[in-house]
């Protein structure tokens, strides 16, 4: 990711806002995301999806009777859903953690997050550590100083530019305690990395965790560079388009055996059926599980 604010980072939350404003059973309940945007900002993201509906849903261009239900199919299909479950998954996940010994909580790839700024109670007891580009966390510090928000004690920013910087220094330099079972987010990161920085990760994180600490990921499949899926072929279209190209896929067994070299043990691996059955079974709103995105939860035992 080059250094401007983050495209993706800025439309995945742009997806959680819409989410929460318009509908009464929410996936995933990001109550503060609508805030980092302005008026202006909103409506300038809602434009711009709905001046996509040729290249999204060319056949769906004449099926809605108005704008509002225009853009709900489009936010539901297209941009809403991977944000919305990914997030569910990994604050669960990160509920069970706490239960069983964690003490801190490193977000990788933080883009717009909110979880520090909604989860008061947790703030009072553990660290929680976003870790992002320079730029893209610079923007989001104005954002959250021109909505307001009082930054937690216990909140730390560390900007890295993983093309120069060392992880592992920077989290110390910031507070982190490698003594401390923490637990690690990277979600929608993987996919734009190639294999080699997928590992570099992986590696850091295992150097640099205590034994027992948690990882919630997403990663591509085998069969995204060659979906027939229209959706997908958008997300691949989009991401190019924006600077932001994704570069890497997996089978479930070359992804489990290379997360084994690093010590990770997976906890729990979600397909599509499977995500589509936890998180979207029976809406009747345009949303399901996005083809060929999984999510997995492992555990480091060194």
């Amino acid at each position: 990711m080059d250094n401007k604010t983050s495209i993706t980072a800025l439309m995945s939350s742009f997806g959680r806002a819409y989410h929460v404003e318009n509908t009464k059973e929410p996936i995933f309940d990001d109550t503060k995301a609508r805030e980092l945007m302005t008026d202006e900002e909103y409506s300038m993201i809602a434009d711009y999806i709905l001046s996509g509906i040729d290249f999204f849903a060319p056949d769906k261009k004449d099926s809605f009777e108005n704008r509002e239900e225009t853009l709900k199919y489009l936010v539901n299909t297209q941009i809403a859903p991977t944000p919305l479950a990914r997030a569910a998954f990994c604050e669960d996940a990160l509920k069970t953690a706490i239960h069983t010994g964690t003490e801190q909580y490193v977000i990788l790839g933080a883009g717009m997050d909110t979880f520090a700024f909604r989860e008061s109670d947790f703030l009072k007891k553990y660290d929680v550590f976003e870790v992002d580009h320079p730029l893209t966390q610079e923007d989001k510090q104005k954002r959250i100083e021109r909505a307001g928000w009082t930054v937690p004690e216990r909140l730390h920013f560390v900007p890295i530019d993983f093309t120069k910087d060392d992880m592992c220094t920077k989290l110390s330099e910031s507070g982190f305690n490698p003594q401390k079972k923490t637990f690690f987010s990277w979600l929608g990161v993987s996919m734009y990395l190639n294999r080699q920085a997928i590992e570099n990760m992986l590696q850091n994180i295992a150097s640099l965790s205590a034994d027992g600490s948690d990882l919630v990921f997403d990663y591509a499949d085998a069969g995204l560079f060659v979906s027939n899926v229209k959706r997908v072929q958008n997300m691949l279209a989009m991401a190019k388009a924006g600077g932001e190209e994704m570069q890497s896929s997996f089978d479930q067994m070359s992804l489990e055996i290379m997360l084994s070299e690093y010590g990770f043990l997976v906890y729990e691996h979600l397909n599509y059926n499977e995500i589509q059955n936890r998180f979207f079974s029976g809406r009747t709103d345009w949303l399901s599980a996005f083809e060929h995105i999984n999510y997995v939860h492992v555990v480091l035992k060194k």
